[in-house]
């Protein structure tokens, strides 16, 4: 059936997902224990607060008569749908997570999972990234997933090195300049 002759509430969920991460075929969901502290903090809250609040709206609205055109009906249901969706994924994603504590790195001057790293492009500028699992990517603070081409170009590097980073306007040589993993908490 056409797309343009389904009523909203016939939408599957799948199709109103928002664009996720995906993980490539074969690898791991590997997380910092800070970022699966995050998402099980963000799941408990979903699951406690939000969703029971949501409920209550909306037996309240239902309780109101016609629902064809209550508007707290549509919105609830429409809210609903969205936190169910956000309990799935997160359900998913923490049943996948592998949690990596980077604290515990021995080797203290190459660069792995949990890094952060101060690297100097061909323009000597020094930037700093740490490389994190897909679901904690935050590019505000640095953080970029470990198989971004930098993370992919920066793993396995030691201080010192220069590595090529393959960009789309060529391949850029950068220099690793430090190598930090966090203190054990």
């Amino acid at each position: 059936m056409n797309k343009a002759f389904v009523k909203e509430s016939e939408e599957s969920d799948d199709d109103l997902d928002i664009a996720q991460p995906d993980m490539p075929a074969g690898t791991k969901n590997y997380i910092t224990p800070a970022g699966h502290l995050r998402l099980r903090d963000e799941l408990l809250h979903l699951l406690d607060v939000e969703r029971p609040e949501i409920v209550r709206l909306l037996s309240w609205a239902a309780s109101n008569g016609d629902r064809s055109e209550n508007g707290d009906y549509i919105y609830g249901k429409r809210r609903l749908r969205e936190i169910d969706r956000r309990i799935r994924f997160l359900t998913k994603r923490l049943d996948l997570a592998e949690v990596v504590d980077s604290s515990k790195q021995e080797n203290v001057d190459q660069v792995f999972f949990g890094a952060t790293v101060d690297y100097a492009g061909d323009d000597g500028e020094v930037h700093t990234v740490r490389v994190v699992g897909v679901d904690e990517v935050d590019l505000d603070q640095g953080y970029v997933s470990w198989i971004s081409p930098i993370a992919r170009a920066l793993l396995k590097a030691k201080i010192g090195d220069t590595v090529a980073l393959h960009t789309p306007v060529g391949i850029q040589q950068i220099d690793i300049v430090d190598v930090r993993y966090p203190k054990s908490a």
